[in-house]
């Protein structure tokens, strides 16, 4: 297992420690959430956690959980959500993020804004000092509207393209059945609240992937002399 994963490790079952018996479970996407899933999975299978229901922020998470037997309930058959456990892109120090790369963040951020407590699961890599100098924004546009928006968003000084797929011919399709246009913006973004308002503004387009002030606690893994060590700290520096 390399460093970074290791560490990935380390603040999932980190993550763990925090749910309780009887918990709405908000299960979060992505290689780390993914790592929380099946330490959930372990603990729902030796008896300490006990009836626990997931809500899943994704097709990805969803299929996971099934394939380890933890019961999920849909998003919207529940009024609110004990605790979601998700990981990040990227994470400023006032605890903004930006979420997306996996093409889920319209449902993180459903499950996010229904839970009681968001808990962000990183590894160091994604701490940042300034969101969107090196990771672009995810902007999730209804397919007949990405050329309009991207006009627009060109017009607000940010750089965007067309999300391609890797493994077949032509664009990202998200759960939604949505497109994915990638934002830089050429100074990062440093009014997050801004930033969010006035991309959901515009027609077509339907989330975008900044999470503000949605964030309770962040876990972050770190390497200090080879060992990896859990960060639950009130700003993440």
């Amino acid at each position: 297992m390399d460093s970074q994963t290791q560490m990935k490790q380390i603040v999932a079952d980190a993550a763990i420690n925090e749910v309780k018996s009887d918990m709405v479970l908000g299960l979060g996407s992505g290689s780390t959430a993914a790592l929380m899933i099946r330490s959930l999975a372990k603990e729902i299978r030796s008896g300490k956690l006990q009836n626990i229901r997931g809500v899943a922020t994704s097709f990805q998470s969803e299929v996971l959980a099934l394939e380890l037997d933890i019961p999920l309930i849909d998003l919207a058959s529940v009024s609110q959500i004990d605790l979601a456990i998700d990981g990040a892109d990227e994470v400023d120090p006032r605890f903004q993020l930006i979420k997306g790369g996996g093409a889920c963040h319209v449902r993180e951020k459903l499950v996010a804004s229904k839970a009681n407590q968001l808990l962000i699961v990183v590894d160091e890599t994604k701490l940042v000092q300034n969101l969107n100098l090196s990771f672009p924004l995810p902007v999730e546009v209804l397919p007949s509207a990405w050329k309009q928006v991207q006009d627009v968003i060109s017009e607000m000084n940010g750089s965007s393209t067309l999300r391609m797929a890797t493994k077949k011919a032509g664009p990202v399709v998200t759960d939604e059945g949505n497109l994915i246009l990638d934002v830089i913006f050429s100074d990062g973004i440093r009014n997050p609240k801004d930033i969010e308002m006035s991309i959901n503004n515009i027609p077509g387009v339907l989330e975008n992937g900044l999470f503000v002030d949605l964030t309770d606690k962040v876990f972050v893994g770190k390497i200090e002399k080879n060992i990896p060590v859990v960060y639950s700290p009130s700003k993440v520096d």
